[in-house]
């Protein structure tokens, strides 16, 4: 059995003594689930695997393809090894400040508990795709893992990618036998979509968990015990590696869904299944690579002596409030897309999605950076913490 190594600090970290890669990271993963999220939201017209129109115009279909290959499916991982490398870090703070593994177990569960209820919430009241309730589950499924030997971390990570295989193409040749609906973004009576949205996440929270979420997840426990992120100079050889490997998977993988969804290449069916799988699986490696090279960028500036500059300050706030600036997007789309409000999503298509989707993240960008110069957490981040320590002594 592997032992996790305590940080030498009590308690939590104050903000601004926190390593700035991992919260570099997740400032810009934002951007990233924002871009994914902001086209499913759109409705009336046919779309394909990933959910673009399929009848878009050329810079929609551009736009459409530069997201597929780059962004949808990398994410999600990116997200999943950033919240077990994060687990990591709460862990060894809590048994730095001396409490034992039980009482740092419970912590963690309690935790992911509560990261579970957001997801309830998250989706019952504003968005059907809720990732926040996948990675509560896996945080209560998982979390022993935390303590499990690198061996035991990779054969499970092996066996999520089978798994993951195995539930993509399930899903693929769902999506292509079932009749197209519109989503609960597109239904005129709120209360028929909260209900959709529910029945919704109540079927995808599992089955997130089975795909994209599990491997990147336990990849990212095992990184967080090598603190690849607030390290990351000790291990440029192997960020680099990541970087290198993993955007050649991520494309080389993506590429054939990206051609079939832009309608550039129309096969059969089979091999559109088994594109759509192989998308997503590659995924995992793209998204481990995007947290890898802000590792890199980070050494790079630490080499030279460069102190953050006013961008990279703003975007690091951004993931220290990840959890707030995330659910603000969903605010903002419901507002803006949704027919019973702002009504976009049958009057816009995938690109100019995309650029409201970028000003979104902008603007919560500018809001954490901010609202967090005196050191104040987001209120999502508040209300998590009260929750998961209210009872721990």
């Amino acid at each position: 059995m592997s032992t996790i190594t305590p940080a030498p600090a009590q308690g939590a970290v104050p903000l601004t003594e926190r390593a700035p890669a991992p919260d570099l990271a997740r400032g810009l993963m934002l951007l990233l689930i924002a871009v994914a999220h902001a086209h499913m939201y759109l409705s009336g017209h046919p779309a394909g695997f990933r959910g673009y129109t399929l009848d878009g115009t050329t810079l929609d279909r551009l736009v459409a393809g530069i997201q597929i290959l780059l962004v949808d499916g990398r994410a999600l991982p990116m997200f999943a090894g950033l919240f077990g490398y994060g687990l990591v870090q709460l862990a060894n703070r809590r048994l730095a400040a001396g409490s034992g593994w039980p009482q740092v177990r419970r912590v963690l569960r309690r935790r992911s508990l509560w990261l579970l209820a957001f997801g309830f919430c998250h989706a019952l009241l504003l968005f059907f795709g809720d990732i926040l309730g996948a990675y509560g589950l896996v945080g209560l499924v998982l979390i022993g893992f935390v303590r499990r030997s690198d061996r035991a971390l990779f054969w499970a990570a092996g066996v999520g990618a089978v798994l993951h295989i195995v539930v993509i193409t399930l899903f693929g040749l769902l999506t292509v036998a079932a009749e197209k609906g519109d989503t609960p973004a597109a239904m005129a009576d709120p209360l028929q979509a909260a209900v959709t949205r529910m029945v919704g996440w109540i079927a995808m929270t599992p089955t997130y968990f089975a795909m994209s979420v599990v491997p990147a997840f336990l990849l990212g426990i095992w990184a967080a015990r090598r603190r690849l992120l607030e390290e990351p100079a000790a291990h440029r050889g192997l960020l680099s590696r990541t970087v290198t490997v993993g955007t050649l998977l991520a494309v080389a993988g993506g590429l054939p869904l990206t051609l079939i969804d832009t309608r550039v290449w129309i096969p059969s069916d089979a091999i559109g299944v088994s594109a759509y799988a192989l998308h997503s699986v590659t995924g995992i490696a793209g998204g481990l690579a995007y947290a890898a090279l802000v590792g890199l960028v980070v050494a790079g500036r630490r080499r030279d002596g460069r102190r953050p500059g006013a961008v990279s300050r703003a975007l690091v706030a951004c993931g220290r409030w990840s959890l707030t600036c995330y659910l603000l997007q969903s605010v903002v789309f419901v507002l803006l897309f949704t027919p019973y409000l702002g009504g976009l999503a049958t009057r816009v298509g995938d690109a100019a999605a995309t650029g409201i989707a970028v000003l979104t993240w902008l603007g919560t960008v500018v809001l954490a950076a901010t609202l967090s110069r005196t050191g104040r957490r987001g209120p999502a981040e508040t209300a998590l913490r009260r929750l998961t320590y209210r009872r721990t002594g």
